[in-house]
């Protein structure tokens, strides 16, 4: 067995193309061996700002011959089928072979490929792999053709065993292969050769270069914990921050500064987004301040002055851009004490999308649909409303322009600098939330009520206008919003009806529609009686006679068959019927349960039950029968419902009637039926008050006592007697099993 080397030596490598790169490497190399017949017992791949590398142990010297019999056409085919078999084996006619059947000669190819030197195949596969490497983005250099991501400068490429080290033969593009690298930029520039991986791995070492990139963000790490404890600070952990600076050294040394007092007002986030984005520098808290008063950024070399010189241009540097951020938080703490009025006008101009409006019109639909909201998750609508009409604001400030990922955080700090309460501060913070699955989820009354208008009202819109998801394509984020409304929704316990919410949504863009004058009369008529007859005291909407044309004699229009369709179409899409938008939330619901372990039939069975627009009910009933399908009397109660359920279908279709009433067990002709009667009237009792008080579990525990006197009915009777009066009975007490059984779940929604 021998051991591969393989190392792409170039110009500077994106921090954020290296971890990819590595694993496209591995499995481009491995692939193309494995596939070539040869075989191996590991792999790692590494990389450093100038350099892939990919180690292989125990690959097999050479590929195994390999002998392939192909059937071909009849000896007396047609002239054209054969000649296609000659071209797909590559063989002529005098070397294929005739074999006698059933139906006369066929024609078989025996194609015979001798086993191959691991170095030749090695040779193919780097090539193919370099020349078709899936960079995000490669560039040419020089007048020759290959592409990479920077220039390629050398290729290793060494294969050894006990006997030695080989240079792979290979040259792509006027580069060949050698055993020899390069170390560190500054502090090694001679190249050296190796003799394969621990003696690459330690010469590198030694030439200043760490090779493995968790050993760097290690030492990293490590070093700026180091400086910050002697200083008696900490670190602000940024785990993806670490990985990209780890991406961009070969020799990290750490160094720790101290941001001038003049900045030390600012938002400390500010200071942390302003350093990570402008400079990559980790942010250095003082706990006893709770400011961030410090950073740490990592040289690429060491120094005579022990990189004092590299602090100072990097303090400067920074104290450059901080100056910008100052400038930035001063000018917009001057608007925000003044109400925010100036961006909240400028938002006016900003269009949200071309058929929903400007961001001041969905600002608009938001603060209605949040007061509105606001009732069902226990908070003020008043300050809701409030909370929506600014939570967008800072959208125009200066800072969330120079840094669009502070939005929301800088609407909290405006918010509390123009003296709004704290509930609304929150609420501009927080109404983004939940952005993804590890996200944390708003728990403050007002902020849940507008940040569920927010996606509410995105929801809507979009389906509105039939922008909806496509298979992969969800360039409005909409899988993420209804993602974000189920967490808030089950993050919180709120009993709130989804479809409620919808339809709320769906009048707000109905009056935007109305108010846009995007309409003729008779369809502003429609709209208007469409929304008298939905919004009804429920939704508190106010509309005002003298703004709207509202069709002179009601009830004679509610009878027209245009009104009667349009109003059909208008609510169609909110309903749980083919793609409308509460079918979709179910969607992603089953894709949030199944993160979880509950499988998809029984989120079906409960979908099924009335009331699944309430998400948190829908998944307390899912849990239950997920916890109660585990146990063992589980899967064997649901064989015995599925058993009663068949036969009394069958029966049913077969006699055209409905057997659901009437079991009465006078007519039980033995112990087992009887049992059966008395369980079912024990279960039904306890069943009834538990789904009431939607105990689900106690419910399940209830049901699971029917399965032994249910397998023993089975066992000892049978349903279809030849007394018609018996079996008519029988049927009935079927019809009693399916019943209090599926009142707490469609069973025959579960698969097995």
């Amino acid at each position: 067995m021998s051991d591969l080397l393989i190392e792409l030596f170039s110009e500077e490598i994106p921090a954020r193309m290296q971890s990819r790169a590595r694993d496209d490497l591995k499995s481009l190399i491995t692939n193309g061996l494995v596939d070539a017949g040869l075989t191996y017992g590991s792999a790692g791949a590494f990389s450093t700002p100038r350099r892939l590398v990919l180690s292989i142990e125990g690959l097999s010297p050479e590929s195994k011959p390999v002998r392939e019999e192909r059937k071909g056409p009849s000896a007396s085919a047609p002239p054209a089928a054969i000649e296609g078999f000659l071209r797909s084996t590559g063989l002529t006619l005098d070397q294929l072979e005739r074999r006698a059947d059933k139906k006369g000669e066929t024609l078989y190819a025996v194609i015979e490929k001798p086993g191959r030197a691991a170095s030749v195949i090695i040779a193919e596969v780097l090539e193919t792999t370099i020349r078709n490497f899936p960079w995000p983005k490669s560039m040419r250099w020089g007048a020759g053709s290959l592409r990479w991501v920077r220039p390629l400068h050398s290729i290793l490429c060494l294969l050894s065993d006990e006997s030695g080290a080989d240079v792979v033969p290979l040259n792509i593009d006027g580069i060949a292969a050698s055993n020899t690298t390069a170390g560190h930029r500054f502090l090694s520039r001679a190249r050296f050769p190796v003799t394969g991986f621990d003696d690459y791995a330690v010469k590198l070492k030694r030439a200043h270069v760490v090779l493995d990139s968790a050993e760097r963000e290690a030492a990293i790490w490590q070093g700026a914990q180091n400086l910050a404890f002697a200083a008696g600070w900490e670190v602000v952990e940024d785990k993806g921050l670490l990985s990209e600076v780890a991406g961009l050294v070969e020799w990290p040394v750490p160094l720790m500064g101290r941001i001038a007092d003049t900045f030390l007002a600012l938002p400390p986030e500010v200071l942390q987004t302003s350093m990570k984005e402008h400079q990559k520098f980790f942010s250095v808290r003082n706990p006893k301040t709770g400011r961030i008063e410090g950073f740490i950024t990592v040289a690429n070399t060491e120094t005579a002055d022990h990189g004092e010189t590299i602090l100072k241009g990097n303090q400067k540097v920074l104290s450059a851009r901080l100056s910008d951020a100052k400038f930035f938080w001063e000018n917009d703490l001057r608007v925000a004490k003044a109400g925010m009025g100036e961006w909240l006008d400028g938002l006016k101009s900003v269009t949200f999308h071309n058929k929903l409006g400007s961001q001041a019109d969905r600002i608009a639909r938001i603060a209605a649909l949040a007061a509105e909201i606001a009732t069902m998750v226990g908070a003020d609508p008043a300050l809701a409303k409030q909370a929506a009409e600014v939570a967008k604001a800072d959208l125009r400030s200066a800072m969330v322009g120079e840094f669009p990922e502070l939005q929301g955080l800088m609407g909290m700090y405006y918010a509390r600098a123009a003296d709004l309460p704290e509930a609304v501060a929150l609420a501009a913070r927080d109404h983004y939330s939940p952005l993804g699955p590890t996200d944390t989820v708003p728990s403050d009354p007002v902020s849940v009520a507008v940040a569920l208008a927010d996606k509410i009202d995105t929801l809507t819109g979009f389906w509105a206008i039939d922008e909806k998801p496509t298979g992969s394509k969800d360039p409005f984020a909409l899988r993420r919003a209804a993602l974000g409304v189920i967490r808030l929704v089950l993050g919180n316990g709120l009993r709130a009806s989804q479809l409620r919410c919808l339809e709320l949504g769906n009048i707000q863009h109905l009056l935007f529609k109305l108010n846009a004058q995007e309409h003729g009369d008779q369809l502003g008529g429609l709209l208007i009686l469409a929304l008298l007859d939905r919004a009804n005291s429920d939704f508190k909407l106010m509309l005002e006679p003298s703004k709207y044309k509202v069709p002179s004699n009601l009830d004679e229009s509610r009878k027209n068959e245009n009104y009667l369709d349009f109003r059909k179409k208008i609510w169609g899409g909110y309903v749980d019927e083919g793609d409308g938008v509460l079918a979709f939330f179910h969607d992603r619901l089953k894709v949030f349960l199944k993160d979880q372990g509950i499988r998809h039939d029984v989120i079906d069975a409960c979908l099924a039950m009335p009331g699944n627009d309430d998400l948190t009910l829908l998944v307390k009933r899912a849990e239950a029968l997920a916890a109660f399908l585990k146990t063992e009397d589980g899967p064997n109660l649901l064989q015995g419902f599925k058993r009663a359920n068949t036969i009394l279908t069958q029966a049913e279709t077969k006699d055209g009637v409905e057997y659901s009433y009437g079991a009465d067990p006078k007519f039980a002709e033995s112990d087992e039926e009887r049992a059966l009667f008395a369980a079912l009237d024990t279960a039904e009792a306890a069943i009834t008050p538990a789904m009431r008080a939607e105990d689900f579990a106690a419910a399940m525990a209830a049901m699971a006592q029917l399965r032994a006197p249910i397998d023993a009915f089975f066992t000892a009777v049978q349903v279809n007697s030849d007394n018609p009066i018996i079996r008519r009975n029988r049927l009935n007490l079927l019809h009693r099993i399916r019943a209090i059984c599926s009142g707490v779940a469609d069973l025959t929604k579960l698969d097995g």
